[in-house]
């Protein structure tokens, strides 16, 4: 089966790395174990059967701590629907799973990246997200 759309541009729209001061680094050190990963996705008709879609992970800690690190990034997508694709649950599954399925191995690297950059090396992101499985719990 051929994609029914097709990747125009990527590009990280908006990276934000914030650690306060220097006690909340060494905490945030410490406690880095306890952040959690969330997704979020949102998208954008543009022209000509272009959508923009924004793809933004956080990297955050729910605790009640008051010494916390925030991460997020924001990655973009351009695609370009197909002609023949009219159905909106089939743009819907396009944009929820097939463009992420493709896009999200890079934007991970560049989110561990991020991490690493910012003084926090060694973090992985040990729970793949099966966007596939998401996508099927959304729509039943």
């Amino acid at each position: 089966m051929s994609e029914k759309f097709k990747i125009m541009a990527q590009f990280i729209k908006d990276m934000s790395s914030e650690t306060p001061d220097a006690i909340t680094f060494l905490y945030v050190k410490e406690y880095l174990k306890n952040y959690k990963l969330d997704i979020n996705i949102s998208s954008k008709a543009l022209k000509n059967r272009m959508i923009e879609v924004n793809t933004k992970l956080t990297y955050h800690d729910k605790s009640k701590s008051k010494n916390k690190s925030f991460f997020e990034i924001t990655y973009a997508t351009i695609i370009k629907i197909d002609e023949e694709v009219k159905d909106v649950k089939v743009m819907e599954k396009i944009v929820l799973c097939d463009v992420q399925n493709k896009i999200y191995p890079s934007l991970e690297k560049i989110f561990l990246n991020l991490l690493n950059d910012s003084g926090y090396p060694g973090v992985k992101i040990e729970k793949k997200i099966d966007f596939e499985d998401l996508y099927k719990k959304r729509t039943s």
